[in-house]
């Protein structure tokens, strides 16, 4: 085979029957395309010289879906907030790579993927981590799509399975008494006040600093939230931007804080060699950051025994403080801004439980007011 120029090609065919296509690259470089047929390696070679003319990188065939994936997400550990990238790493380190992951980038198409799926759900995961692991690849392999890598986004031709919808458990007003009477003199009494009456994320929560509390005004910021990550508990950026938000303290929650803050002092005072001043309104014995799970254990659970209320999640305390406003008449955009969700859409359809009975009041009170009395609002 004789040398040819930079930007020219070259086909031949192998010992073993196979055939190569070669294209020469600058610096001196070459790149090979394997094929069974001289068809097969020639289309592969015009595929490349089309890339190099507009640009495009050329497709590495060597290259695993286990190895671009390491790779993307070490791209994604500096964007992507630590909680996000705890989840991406895991699902491609414990349910992509092996069963995936030596395929090589280029030849991974849809039945790959939908193999996956159906493994996955053989052992025993559920429909919700199987979507989040196909939304992880569909979003790997888009970027690989848009750099060249692949000429298709495969997981895009590629249905995720279905999930049904959480339902979601309120405490209603008696049983919201009772937790936070249940609660009365526990160290973290003023936490379970504002998760009832603020709707704060339980990150939110732990994330809260003195600095962002003005009882004086009877306001606070939320500005972080609290997070495991590889290296640890750390303190980021809100979940989205219109989760930074001032939120209006009730006269239950600013005394809640109050004493809150006396307590803490008092403990510190009592633990001052090894407190860490890290400003935690809501931190552990010796200063520092509570461990979420933590919270959910030793604390939050117990107290739902105590009061004998049912076994709920903590955030479930978010969905009962929204649910609680809308039942109020509190209007759905002021209960989405305290909520801190992006639109006042997800608030709507996070909560369509509750409109059917603020439709019926809805009803009774335009019948009220069209009829000059008030007997249809009885």
């Amino acid at each position: 085979m004789s040398r040819r120029a930079n930007g020219e090609g070259s086909i031949y065919r192998r010992k073993n029957g196979g055939w190569t296509a070669r294209i020469s690259l600058t610096g001196g470089e070459r790149k090979d395309f394997y094929g069974k047929t001289r068809q097969e390696v020639a289309a592969k070679l015009a595929a490349a010289f089309e890339k190099q003319r507009t640009g495009l990188p050329l497709v590495d065939e060597r290259q695993t879906v286990g190895e671009y994936l390491q790779s993307w997400l070490q791209g994604v550990k500096t964007s992507a907030r630590p909680k996000t990238y705890t989840t991406y790493e895991g699902l491609v380190r414990l349910h992509a790579g092996p069963k995936i992951g030596k395929v090589p980038l280029a030849k991974l198409t849809p039945q790959h993927l939908q193999d996956l799926y159906a493994d996955r759900f053989d052992a025993g995961l559920s429909p919700q981590t199987v979507r989040h692991l196909h939304a992880v690849l569909h979003r790997a392999l888009g970027q690989a799509a848009e750099w060249g890598l692949v000429t298709r986004n495969v997981a895009g031709l590629v249905t995720p399975p279905r999930v049904s919808r959480h339902e979601i458990q309120t405490l209603d007003v008696v049983q919201s008494r009772a937790l936070l009477q249940a609660a009365k003199g526990d160290r973290l009494a003023a936490l379970y006040v504002l998760a009832l009456t603020t709707g704060m994320r339980q990150g939110e929560l732990l994330a809260l600093r003195w600095k962002d509390v003005d009882l004086e005004a009877a306001t606070l910021s939320v500005r972080g939230t609290l997070s495991r990550s590889p290296d640890g508990l750390t303190l980021a950026e809100p979940k989205t931007t219109g989760s930074r938000r001032h939120v209006f303290l009730g006269t239950i929650a600013v005394d809640a804080l109050r004493r809150h803050r006396v307590n803490q002092a008092a403990e510190r005072l009592l633990k001052s060699p090894e407190w860490e001043n890290n400003d935690l309104v809501f931190a552990n014995e010796v200063g520092r950051p509570i461990e979420a799970s933590n919270l959910r254990r030793r604390s939050f659970q117990p107290l739902l025994e105590k009061s004998g209320l049912p076994r709920i999640r903590f955030h479930d305390l978010r969905h009962s403080a929204a649910t609680l406003l809308l039942t109020q008449g509190i209007h759905p955009k002021i209960v989405s801004e305290r909520l801190g969700h992006s639109k006042v859409s997800i608030t709507l359809d996070l909560y369509s439980h509750v409109t059917p009975t603020l439709q019926k009041e809805a009803a009774m009170a335009l019948d009220a007011l069209i009829s000059g009395s008030e007997e249809h609002s009885a």
